[in-house]
C-alpha cells in the first residue's frame, strides 16, 4: 500500500529539504532557534520541528519567515534563487454552479456547513499534490503549486477534486504565470494573499469551464503543456 504523504503542503523529502534551508540561513544569519522563535511569535519547538523536517510553516508566516532569513518564499519553498516575492506558480481556482440558487434556497447555517464540506474535500486535494491553500470566498477557492512538476501536480489534483467532491457543479481552472505573495489589505485587517495575471485568468475562465469542459476542469497551455492533461479542456487565456 502507498504510503499516504503527510498534511500539509510539502512532501516528506520536501518538509526536509525545507528544515535544511531554515537551518542553514538561520545560522549564517547568527540566529538561535529562540530568536527565529520570538521573532514571530513562536515556541522554540515550533522552529526544531521545521529544521527536523517534522512540520512546515504555515502560509501565514512564510513571508515574515522569508523577511527574516533574508530570502525569497520562493527560495524556501523550492530552493531557486529568487530575490523578490513574485515567483512562478500554478495558479488552482474551484466554484461551485449552482450555489447563488443555493444560497436562496438554503437558510445561511445550512450553506455553510455544505460549502465548508465542499472546500474541506477540495483542499486536501490539492494539499496531497503539495499545493498551497490560499483562501475561500463563498464558493471560491484559491490555491498555488510552485516547485518541481508544478503543473503535473496541480492537474492531479484538480482531478482528485472532481472525483472526490459530491457536486456536479464543482469547476476547476487553473492558469500558470509570475503571481506576488504577501499581505494586501488595510493593516488592521490584512490578510496573506495572492496576486498576478494568472489567479484573474483562472477566476475568470471558470465561466468557460463549467459551459465547455464536460469534466468540469480547464486550463490554459501555459499549464498543459508537456504533461498528462486527460479530462482537461485547453482554453484561451
Amino acid at each position: 500500500m502507498a504510503r499516504a504523504r503527510p498534511a500539509g503542503y510539502l512532501a516528506v523529502m520536501d518538509l526536509l529539504a525545507l528544515g535544511a534551508r531554515i537551518r542553514s540561513r538561520r545560522d549564517r544569519r547568527g540566529l538561535k532557534q529562540a530568536d527565529v522563535a520570538a521573532a514571530l511569535r513562536l515556541s522554540p519547538q515550533a522552529v526544531s520541528k521545521w529544521e527536523r523536517g517534522e512540520n512546515a510553516p504555515d502560509i501565514s508566516l512564510l513571508v515574515p519567515l522569508a523577511h527574516l532569513l533574508d530570502v525569497s518564499v520562493e527560495w524556501l519553498l523550492g530552493g531557486a534563487p529568487f530575490e523578490r516575492e513574485t515567483f512562478t506558480a500554478v495558479v488552482l481556482v474551484t466554484g461551485v454552479e449552482g450555489y447563488a440558487a443555493r444560497a436562496e434556497r438554503d437558510g445561511p447555517r445550512a450553506l455553510a456547513a455544505w460549502i465548508n464540506g465542499v472546500h474541506g474535500t477540495v483542499t486536501e486535494a490539492v494539499r496531497h499534490e503539495g499545493g498551497v491553500p490560499v483562501k475561500y470566498t463563498g464558493d471560491g477557492f484559491l490555491a498555488f503549486f510552485t516547485g518541481a512538476e508544478a503543473a503535473a501536480r496541480a492537474l492531479r489534483a484538480a482531478r482528485a477534486a472532481r472525483a472526490q467532491v459530491d457536486h456536479p457543479g464543482l469547476v476547476v481552472a487553473l492558469d500558470a504565470g509570475e503571481i506576488y505573495l504577501g499581505t494586501i489589505g488595510h493593516p488592521d485587517y490584512a490578510a496573506l494573499d495572492i496576486l498576478g495575471a494568472p489567479v484573474n485568468t483562472a477566476f475568470t475562465l471558470l465561466a468557460r469551464v463549467a459551459e465547455r469542459c464536460p469534466d468540469g476542469i480547464g486550463a490554459t497551455a501555459r499549464v498543459t503543456e508537456g504533461v498528462d492533461a486527460h479530462g482537461v479542456v485547453v482554453l484561451d487565456a
